[in-house]
């Protein structure tokens, strides 16, 4: 969801129309043995005080939700001026929730303005009839009208007028990675833009899970990362997004929801929510950034379906793993870091939950990786070709089940 969003393909295969798990006895008999934890009022978390995310939430009621001091309540004239009346050709993406217009409004007043002046914005509109209900929309509103981060995408506004629900967000030229990585992109995403995408997607994660007031994802998935001019990714799409436990408690226990292929086995099977859930997804997003292939596609053989499945004996085995990697990477790839790369997507979508790392130790690895290819190239620029080539040994986070990475400074 979130803008820039196109349709999916026939291969890609959600439980149902709007992407959702949600108990489908077609999925997994255990997902109908979860609970159900959503409150029937719309009252929902505050985390203004103690920061964006503050130690002691508050219930908040609608009201205090849309009187967000960081949001601008859109009048409905306004959108459909600034959208051009919803024409079809402002029309940049579409999904089970509705549709996503581009849209053009003043930087200052955030009024409507004409094409191509001011600011852009990716407006969504949710169908009256959508799956994504009145609560998952306050949801959003919700947790993006107070969480800011560079990686988390930026809610502008919202409109609530009778049966209308839109939300107004900052516009992302680049799409979605799941434009990037399966609709056939005229250039394909490089290895260094892969690792980047991957490190701004996981900061996001981090800052959600390590806040005072835990939040869980709970819908990574490459269709809610989306990019902007220069390749940064940010999250997108928080209507899933929930608290996660307080004190000792090890879980929060919710409806089962999220798109097959991402949803973490032992959630799907127990209804049992923790950040693990998010850094299972995440793994998941990893070995589509190795492999180019959708997390569940339907037109693959039956051994070939689910991706994680599918991966993880290939991945175990040094020898089979170029088979793996995405032909349109052409080979273009450090060997060594893609083995680490590797190693991370089978750390994190590991069946024992508790034997996967924090999210903070998948982004410290990746990040290492990155610093190995800038150290390359300063060494590159600085005429030492010839120089024999240094090995860095990054110990792992403290606390984390990941092996050191060790790889020489030699990045294709």
């Amino acid at each position: 969801m979130g803008n820039c969003i196109n349709p999916s393909s026939s291969g890609s295969h959600n439980i149902s129309d709007h992407s959702k798990i949600s108990s489908n006895p077609g999925l997994s008999s255990a997902s109908s043995l979860t609970t159900c934890s959503t409150n029937s009022t719309l009252t929902l978390p505050s985390y203004v005080e103690g920061g964006p995310c503050g130690p002691h939430p508050t219930p908040r009621t609608e009201g205090e939700i849309l009187s967000s001091p960081n949001l601008k309540a859109f009048k409905f004239s306004e959108l459909k001026s600034a959208t051009r009346g919803f024409r079809p050709d402002s029309l940049i993406g579409e999904g089970g929730f509705g549709y996503v217009f581009k849209g053009w409004i003043d930087e200052q007043t955030f009024t409507a303005s004409k094409p191509g002046s001011g600011m852009a914005v990716a407006v969504k509109k949710l169908k009256p009839e959508g799956f994504q209900g009145h609560k998952e929309w306050l949801t959003e509103v919700d947790y993006l009208g107070q969480l800011q981060h560079p990686n988390l995408v930026k809610l502008i506004g919202f409109c609530s007028e009778g049966n209308s629900r839109l939300l107004v967000y900052e516009y992302m030229p680049r799409g979605s990675l799941e434009t990037h990585l399966f609709r056939r992109a005229p250039h394909p995403l490089s290895w260094a833009t892969r690792i980047k995408v991957a490190i701004g997607a996981a900061k996001g994660l981090s800052f959600l899970h390590d806040s005072e007031t835990q939040v869980i994802y709970r819908d990574v998935k490459a269709s809610n990362i989306l990019l902007d001019s220069e390749f940064n990714a940010k999250l997108s799409d928080f209507g899933l997004a929930k608290d996660g436990p307080t004190g000792n408690k090890t879980h929060v226990s919710t409806r089962v929801m999220g798109t097959q292929g991402y949803a973490a086995p032992e959630y799907v099977a127990t209804g049992r929510l923790s950040a693990k859930a998010d850094v299972y997804s995440f793994g998941v997003v990893l070995l589509e950034l190795l492999s180019g292939r959708r997390a569940f596609d339907r037109t693959k053989p039956d051994a070939e379906q689910n991706l994680v499945d599918w991966a993880k004996p290939c991945l175990a085995d040094k020898r089979k793993l170029s088979r793996f990697m995405d032909s349109r990477l052409e080979g273009q790839y450090p060997k060594q870091g893609v083995r680490v790369v590797a190693a991370l997507a089978l750390q994190c979508t590991g069946s024992d939950a508790k034997l996967r790392p924090r999210m903070s130790q998948v982004l410290a690895a990746l990040e290492q990786l990155q610093d190995v290819k800038k150290g390359a190239e300063k060494l590159t620029n600085a005429g030492h070709r010839n120089a024999p080539n240094p090995v860095i040994r990054s110990p792992a986070p403290r606390g984390s089940t990941l092996p050191p990475i060790t790889q020489s400074t030699r990045v294709r």
